[in-house]
């Protein structure tokens, strides 16, 4: 069958307008311009989800994007949304990843698929789903660690596992558990009705149809990212049933109902992107403003904004790759890089390290961006923001690598009053 092609553009825009847009979208034009639970809150709103990573050097991925948004943020504040006023949830979208309890519903087809992949009666670990249900019934909140018995079997990834751990993983997927709190990196699972409201849990499938659900998933998934590429890649995760031909099969259909508009930019011939119709009024009064106020901010490695690699190349300029999961030897940067953001540009990036137990910030590399040359105005924003990250981290211990400290350039970190 011919690959349909897709709408043509019916707007065109500046890269300038593009870049401000996409910040402006995710709100970071300015950073930190939001404020408590409220303002993540109205983020998550705003782009659906974000992603879950446990990996924490200098925070854990939501974090690190919550931080750059959000004015004053502590991690208890998304531990309280999540774990005691339950307005957030532990959930999959694009992969692990959190969004609004009320988005629950719908979700049914992610459950659906997983009891249909781990619901058989002989698959090992639903052969020991009764005994974990009701001592977790008997017990409250339990995790892995709190069962007895060593049997193991190979499961995520072909690690081994614990039969129990494995057997609280199948009812989390198919929505029998929940996390009731996490400990570090270990969760904690309850009985769902103990965590939500008979509400929520029995509310029907809000899309009747595959066709529907497709369109609410591609739709939501523009709006994670502001500017969407068609093109296949890791930013259409988690859309079951979606591939290629489905997707832009979806995004006819949502650009003839009138919930998205194509467009191109300007120095990307050939390229069409897509944004919601809703976000039209953002991007009008990004065209229009005059004077924009620059800031700066730390970009968490899965942040939404950057989820689309290529889509970061063409807009910004910017090439970036997470290195975790390379072999050191492979490493252009560092292990855990987070891209520095001033104004609408990537200006550089740098190697964060957090001892925890004396709890220093570590600044080990830094990296400008090819020809950027700092000024006065960039390196106030530049030092405002490390505080502000510093806050964060509930620290008032920066150290410095001698590379760093030996770095002209770098001359406005010396100035920060925990340098002092």
């Amino acid at each position: 069958m011919a690959r349909k092609e897709l709408p043509a553009p019916s707007i065109s825009i500046s890269n300038t307008d593009a870049r401000r847009f996409m910040l402006s979208h995710h709100c970071l034009w300015p950073p930190r311009n939001l404020g408590g639970k409220t303002g993540i809150l109205d983020y998550i709103r705003l782009v659906g989800s974000i992603q879950f990573d446990p990996i924490n050097v200098v925070g854990r991925n939501p974090d690190l994007v919550l931080q750059s948004r959000v004015k004053n943020y502590h991690p208890e504040l998304l531990y309280e949304l999540l774990y005691e006023d339950r307005t957030l949830l532990d959930g999959w979208d694009k992969v692990a990843s959190i969004y609004l309890t009320q988005d629950r519903p719908y979700f049914d087809r992610y459950i659906t698929r997983m009891i249909a992949h781990h619901g058989a009666p002989d698959n090992p670990p639903m052969m020991y789903v009764d005994q974990v249900l009701e001592e977790i019934r008997e017990k409250g909140p339990l995790s892995s660690l709190d069962f007895k018995g060593n049997e193991r079997l190979s499961w995520s990834w072909g690690q081994q596992s614990s039969m129990a751990k494995a057997s609280l993983e199948v009812l989390y997927a198919i929505g029998k558990l929940g996390i009731h709190h996490r400990l570090n990196t270990r969760r904690y699972f309850d009985l769902i009705e103990r965590l939500l409201s008979e509400e929520i849990i029995q509310a029907p499938a809000p899309n009747r149809t595959e066709e529907q659900y497709q369109d609410w998933h591609v739709l939501r998934r523009v709006g994670s990212l502001g500017l969407a590429n068609p093109g296949g890649a890791e930013h259409w995760l988690g859309i079951i049933g979606v591939k290629s031909p489905e997707r832009r099969a979806a995004l006819w259909r949502l650009v003839e109902n009138g919930d998205l508009i194509p467009l191109s930019v300007e120095g990307l011939p050939k390229k069409t992107l897509f944004i919601r119709t809703l976000d039209l009024p953002q991007l009008d009064a990004v065209q229009a403003e005059d004077d924009a106020e620059f800031g700066a901010a730390f970009i968490a490695p899965l942040d939404n904004m950057i989820w689309d690699r290529a889509l970061l190349r063409w807009i910004f300029d910017y090439a970036y790759i997470w290195e975790v999961y390379k072999p050191t030897a492979q490493r252009e940067y560092g292990y855990y890089v987070l891209p520095v953001l001033y104004g609408d540009r990537f200006v550089a990036r740098f190697e964060p390290v957090f001892d925890k137990k004396s709890r220093e910030l570590i600044i080990k590399n830094w990296w400008w961006e090819s020809g950027i040359q700092t000024n006065t105005e960039m390196e106030k924003a530049l030092l405002e923001n490390l505080r502000a990250f510093c806050s964060y981290l509930d620290t008032s211990a920066l150290l410095m690598s001698e590379w760093v400290v030996s770095d002209p350039s770098l001359g406005w970190i010396h100035c920060s009053e925990y340098n002092e």
